[in-house]
């Protein structure tokens, strides 16, 4: 159900034929990369965080990056909590391995991470654990509705 709800906020765009349905499981960002044939870093993955009261939002990092503790603590004004396994569906709208930033519950707010800047094109998820559509930061930024851009990740720096 999740993946038709993708479907159907992309027709709106006429972008609904972009949704890739992969036979292979795209649930995690190695799973994904292999599925794409790309690197995993172009994977945009999405990771859900508890705010207040009983709310979520979305990072949308690179597939290669790690929260930032004490970045995302600067930038949020709370500690990084994961929101868990058997609340996601439920707080975000997608099942866990298909969580994106495209046709989320209302109140879900979605924050970009600069860690997707390196890359002309990415890969997120598209509401199950076998889709995903590649689209340009622009779009990204576009349909996902996002908030902004912000820096709370670690572990993909260039040297």
């Amino acid at each position: 159900m999740s993946l038709e709800k993708v479907k159907a906020y992309f027709a709106q765009y006429g972008m609904e034929d972009r949704v890739q349905v992969l036979h292979e499981s795209s649930a995690t960002v190695d799973l994904a990369a292999a599925a794409l044939h790309t690197e995993g870093k172009r994977i945009a993955k999405s990771m859900s965080f508890y705010g207040d009261d009983d709310s979520a939002f979305l990072v949308i990092f690179a597939g290669d990056a790690r929260v930032d503790n004490r970045k995302f603590k600067d930038t949020f004004h709370r500690k990084a909590s994961m929101v868990k396994h058997d609340d996601v569906e439920r707080l975000i709208g997608h099942p866990v391995g298909g969580v994106c930033p495209f046709a989320v519950n209302p109140g879900v707010d979605v924050y970009l991470d600069e860690s997707l800047k390196r890359f002309q094109t990415v890969f997120p998820a598209c509401g199950t654990g076998n889709s995903a559509i590649e689209l340009t930061l622009p779009e990204l930024e576009t349909y996902s509705h996002a908030k902004g851009w912000v820096n709370v990740g670690k572990g993909w720096e260039e040297a």
